[in-house]
């Protein structure tokens, strides 16, 4: 008996992970005969669970959606409330459950009955949210749990971008992973097209389904993808480079700077690299000077003189301030135009 109900959860988890699977599939991952599968499918859908079955060369076994849940897992309530719980999670990418929430909707979603998803929708249409980072578009759940099943499905996508000028490109891409920062959801895929990895962020794709047919998963393009990401938003986008040391702990830097700003490593007990970019290096000074924390500049050599040269112009400005005296029409105080005091930072 125990054998059998380790077979059923065992069953159930692949009809969860794949959107169809043929019989001789699920009887050669079960180690069982196609016949011992279809008396298993059937206990499944004595208890509850919507199993559908199509005929045919290309028919199988897909977990779908009842008119009920299945007993032992959740109410209507609390299915209500878990749904909206992973929506809220996926929507303002909360550290480190971002893309977890966004596969556990996935698998919720396909066995809500219609009445509850009525109710999450309504939920979602009329809430809302108030963690959006400036320049960035909502991205609806649904596209992230679209995006995810192709991911998992390994299906190719298509899709319509739009770039930052807003221009739109039709792209058919092997999706791999989903990353999440702070603010932004980001798709790395190989492009087809392009013969290459590529990044998109999500709140500017519309997918152009039918998605497929699959694909074997290619290497993807490092270990870690968000740091990846990170150094593809944060540096590669970019014409002008730099790796900055800041004089301050690597935990210290990581609480002001975020990944789509750079990718921080840690170098020793007091000190920290950050590698960044800029759309030039008269923008990377600004950016620089805006962390707030003491610096070297490692590379390039040109980034130091750039810096000279906006130290001596605000010099400039300090003196011509501090030495301006006299009255200027409309300014108060009898127009005296005071000295800068304080540090400049």
């Amino acid at each position: 008996m125990l054998e059998t109900s380790a077979r059923l959860l065992r069953l159930l988890s692949l009809l969860q992970t794949h959107r169809e699977w043929s019989g001789a599939d699920l009887a050669e991952r079960l180690g069982v005969t196609p016949r011992t599968v279809r008396r298993d499918v059937d206990r499944l859908r004595e208890l509850g669970y919507p199993v559908n079955a199509s005929r045919g060369t290309g028919g199988g076994y897909q977990l779908g959606a009842g008119a009920e849940l299945p007993p032992l897992l959740l109410d209507d309530d609390e299915a209500v409330a878990v749904a909206v719980g992973l929506r809220t999670a996926a929507g303002h990418g909360i550290e480190g459950i971002g893309e977890t929430s966004v596969r556990a909707l996935a698998k919720l979603e396909q066995v809500l009955p219609n009445r509850l998803r009525r109710r999450v929708g309504a939920l979602n249409a009329f809430t809302v949210p108030m963690l959006r980072g400036p320049g960035t578009s909502a991205v609806d759940a649904s596209l992230l749990t679209e995006l995810a099943a192709v991911c998992r499905d390994s299906e190719r996508l298509r899709f319509e971008y739009r770039d930052h000028g807003g221009s739109a490109s039709r792209r058919t891409v092997e999706p791999l992973r989903l990353v999440c920062t702070e603010r932004l959801w980001y798709l790395v895929a190989w492009d087809l097209d392009r013969d290459d990895w590529r990044t998109f962020r999500v709140d500017r794709i519309t997918p152009k389904p039918p998605h497929g047919p699959r694909f074997e998963p290619r290497t993807p393009p490092a270990a870690d993808l968000a740091a990846y990401v990170s150094q593809g938003v944060s540096t590669r986008a970019y014409a002008a480079h730099a790796v900055i040391r800041l004089l301050v702990p690597v935990e210290e830097a990581r609480l002001r700077i975020s990944p789509s700003a750079g990718v921080l490593e840690p170098e020793s007990e007091g000190t920290c690299l950050l590698r960044t970019g800029a759309a030039s290096l008269d923008l990377m000074v600004i950016r620089v000077m805006m962390l707030g924390f003491d610096f070297e500049v490692v590379e390039p050599a040109e980034l130091t003189d750039h810096i000279r040269t906006v130290r001596d112009r605000l010099d400039r400005a300090l003196q011509r301030t501090g030495s301006t005296t006299g009255r200027v029409s409309g300014v108060p105080n009898g127009g005296r135009v005071f000295p800068v005091s304080g540090q400049c930072s």
